[in-house]
């Protein structure tokens, strides 16, 4: 299976700093946020080749200079984005794909030691086109209050809190035929966002599945504030994927 890293958004989030760098490259412990992805998705066998989306005209090129003299568990390709969104950019790796059933998509600003292989599993036992990581749990960066009657009968200090509806994080398991659908949906427009003008239609017929990552860390990593904001967490993201 070949995992696709999707890495040329255009980091709005992240202002100034995504004005001068892909927000793929922003660093954490030391190493470009892409890096520690690449090397965390290179450790799965079933994982036999990276191919990473960017926009390499523009500064996206760093990413690819970054990695072109390091040496890497799996062989990276290297594909400029078309900017036709989330799922028309997908398009054109047809050919690279070759004859995989199926590919892992990761968005380039999620940091999570996800275990791949549980996830695959779970999408072959569904028999659907695509698989997304969820989550029912969530880490607030904020402190909250017990109210009663108007009054403050305690404080919690940015718990875990268990969301009414599920959170889907940028993490798929595609089947490569999906990509017929995206091509023939750019027929009658150009940007394709891979959620809702692809996924929400089959999303009807249940052929999407869930994987509950459950309690297992994630964070989107929007720009370098937020890593300092919460640094002990994103260490221990780290430390797991290192694991």
């Amino acid at each position: 299976m070949k995992a696709v890293i999707l890495a040329g958004g255009r980091g709005t989030r992240g202002k100034p700093f995504t004005d001068y760098f892909p927000k793929a490259m922003i660093p954490i412990e030391g190493k470009p946020l892409i890096d520690h992805i690449v090397s965390y998705v290179s450790s799965f066998g079933f994982i036999d080749e990276i191919i990473i989306l960017a926009d390499y005209n523009g500064i996206g090129s760093q990413i690819k200079g970054y990695f072109e003299n390091r040496a890497t568990k799996k062989k990276i390709r290297f594909i400029q984005d078309s900017q036709s969104g989330t799922g028309g950019d997908l398009v054109h790796l047809s050919n690279l794909l070759g004859k995989s059933s199926e590919f892992l998509l990761w968005f380039s600003d999620n940091l999570t030691p996800i275990y791949l292989g549980k996830m695959f599993k779970f999408y072959k036992q569904k028999k659907s086109i695509a698989c997304i990581a969820t989550r029912r749990y969530r880490k607030e960066e904020t402190g909250y209050a017990v109210v009663k009657d108007g009054l403050i009968l305690g404080f919690k200090e940015k718990p875990v809190i268990k969301l009414q509806m599920a959170e889907c994080l940028g993490i798929y398991i595609l089947a490569t035929k999906i990509l017929k659908l995206i091509k023939s949906k750019q027929k009658r427009q150009r940007n394709i966002n891979l959620s809702y003008d692809i996924l929400q239609g089959l999303s009807k017929s249940k052929t999407i599945s869930a994987f509950d990552i459950e309690k297992t860390p994630w964070i989107d990593i929007e720009s370098p504030t937020k890593i300092e904001r919460n640094q002990e967490f994103v260490k221990g993201i780290i430390k797991k994927m290192k694991a």
